[in-house]
């Protein structure tokens, strides 16, 4: 087991309510979980998102935390919290990473996989 190790999974949900086609304006939330699958006590310090929309239209978001929080996760713990952009397009993506420390000073990223953002089909 790698003793720097965080995982990251997602999940995406179309906002129609929050949305406006006819303006261009495409709400999504997103539901994060981080677990640290690595060894060592580790804490996610800041945020860097790249959101591109189906114009190639790219957002980039830096920060510290998430959603007001610098999690310390023990190996096994994890931390889940949900957010959401707002994009141009009906379609786009986002990526990023975490920036992290773990309880030994040691600095890592935990990358962040490419998701789509796209609201459901509909079936005529």
């Amino acid at each position: 087991m790698p003793a720097y190790d965080f995982t990251v999974t997602v999940r995406t949900q179309y906002l129609p309510e929050q949305s406006d086609p006819d303006r261009n304006q495409f709400v999504f939330s997103y539901a994060i979980t981080i677990k640290n699958t690595g060894s060592i006590a580790a804490q996610l310090i800041s945020r860097h998102w790249v959101i591109l929309d189906a114009n190639n239209q790219m957002q980039e978001v830096r920060g510290l935390g998430v959603v007001g929080h610098q999690p310390l996760l023990q190996p096994g713990e994890q931390f889940e919290y949900t957010s959401g952009t707002q994009l141009g397009t009906a379609q786009g993506s986002m990526r990023g990473e975490y920036f992290c420390v773990a309880e030994d000073g040691h600095r890592f990223e935990t990358p962040i996989p490419e998701f789509v953002l796209s609201p459901p089909r509909s079936l005529h």
